[in-house]
């Protein structure tokens, strides 16, 4: 599943390749991955142009002219793809768009995505992401906000996966995030020493940052159908279970923390 990495590389590259470019037709598949009727969400998409594209949290925001914005979310996993000028047509997709250069992309959801197209007095009332918080790696994003984020009674991993507090982060990046932090996922975040926030403060960023740099998670296309560097082999605990921990040499375990599960060093991680 695309977290915020992956997202901010797919949202990059898409407002690099689609900037300017004019919405000709397209095609939806899949009425349960839309908020409206296919023809009407198509009429009314037809002659809009691309102003930019940038994440929110997980969700892909094209900001389009006529105050419009095409709205995409992966759920647990899709394929947003480009098409040049001249390229076949994908066999497999629920959203399909054309551009007037003869352009396309594509989004084949394998799970829950969706696209939904909005006008801009909506958007402080869109339901799915009116409350997503700021991601890790936006400016405001400071030491002293984080702090205040800890003071709640929460546990540490459901404080950091809640996306009205903390937007990008889900299952996936947290297990070694809390790893290098040298923290149980069920610590209540209120008893963490200031020492030990400002360490998972850096922690958070520096790891985001380094899957970027490597292109994101390995088994995540991007929006040229590419697959980068972010290997199985990178990580430190997650979806290490019975293998012997990096640091002290103890074997990683699997457990069940509230809805999720995590991979923990019991050593490394005392609760």
């Amino acid at each position: 599943m695309a977290e915020l990495p992956e997202i901010i590389i797919l949202a990059k590259q898409m407002d690099q390749e689609l900037k300017s470019k004019e919405f000709l037709a397209g095609e939806l598949r899949q009425e349960k991955s839309i908020n409206l009727p296919s023809d009407e969400f198509i009429q009314k998409i037809r002659g809009k142009k691309v102003i930019k594209v940038y994440n929110k949290g997980k969700w892909i925001f094209i900001q389009l002219s006529d105050d419009y914005y095409l709205l995409l979310n992966l759920g647990m996993g899709a394929d947003i793809l480009f098409h040049e000028s001249g390229s076949e047509s994908p066999e497999e997709y629920q959203c399909y768009f054309q551009f007037t250069d003869g352009s396309s992309f594509s989004c084949k959801f394998w799970w829950i995505g969706r696209a939904e197209l909005v006008q801009k007095k909506e958007l402080p009332e869109h339901k799915a992401t009116k409350d997503i918080a700021i991601s890790p790696l936006d400016d405001e994003f400071t030491l002293e906000h984080f702090t205040k984020l800890c003071q709640a009674r929460s546990q540490i991993k459901n404080l950091i996966l809640n996306q009205k507090k903390i937007g990008g982060i889900g299952n996936v990046y947290i297990h070694d995030i809390l790893f290098k932090a040298r923290l149980h996922p069920q610590t209540v975040a209120n008893t963490i020493k200031p020492v030990k926030v400002d360490h998972l403060h850096n922690t958070i960023q520096h790891n985001l940052k380094n899957s970027i740099e490597l292109g994101g998670l390995a088994y995540e296309k991007d929006f040229y159908g590419q697959n980068n560097g972010f290997e199985r082999e990178y990580f430190l605990v997650a979806y290490n279970e019975g293998k012997p921990c990096p640091e002290c040499g103890g074997t990683i375990e699997k457990i069940k923390t509230g809805s999720t599960s995590s991979y923990i060093c019991p050593q490394c991680q005392k609760l």
